[in-house]
């Protein structure tokens, strides 16, 4: 990520929608929306460039709607200021985790020291199953 993208997305890229929620709440939970859902539109940032919006889609290709849309939602808390920074936050912490360069695999080789423990196990391993192989003829 880019110094300038360390900011985090605007609120104004962000589209809220709000629902009625389920679970405590008592009678509040019937006539409040306290449900949300975060909507942000990937292909429209203006935060990040064409290479970073490309990482988020692949990363988050399974949360993207037909829309080019990642949707975050949030019905945990009984208010619905709670949910929506709830949402929010886990929106940009999808983000900056799509974000992450995973380091490159370098491959390495057994060491020669390695090598011979191994092959010394084995040996010993067949010295035991052949002692006892002896054992159970006779």
């Amino acid at each position: 990520m880019n110094s300038k993208n360390m900011n985090k997305i605007s609120n104004s890229e962000l589209k809220l929608t709000f629902s009625c929620s389920s679970g405590a709440g008592g009678q509040n939970v019937n006539k409040t929306f306290t449900k949300v859902f975060v909507h942000w539109n990937v292909g429209k940032s203006r935060v990040f460039s064409e290479e970073e919006k490309f990482r988020i889609r692949m990363k988050l290709k399974n949360r993207l709607n037909n829309y080019d849309e990642v949707v975050v939602d949030s019905e945990e808390e009984r208010s619905q200021t709670q949910n929506r920074d709830l949402a929010v936050s886990r929106l940009q912490s999808l983000v900056v985790e799509a974000l992450k360069v995973p380091k490159k695999r370098r491959a390495t080789r057994p060491t020669k020291s390695s090598k011979l423990k191994r092959l010394e196990s084995k040996k010993k391993r067949g010295e035991v199953k052949k002692l006892r192989r002896n054992n159970f003829i006779m």
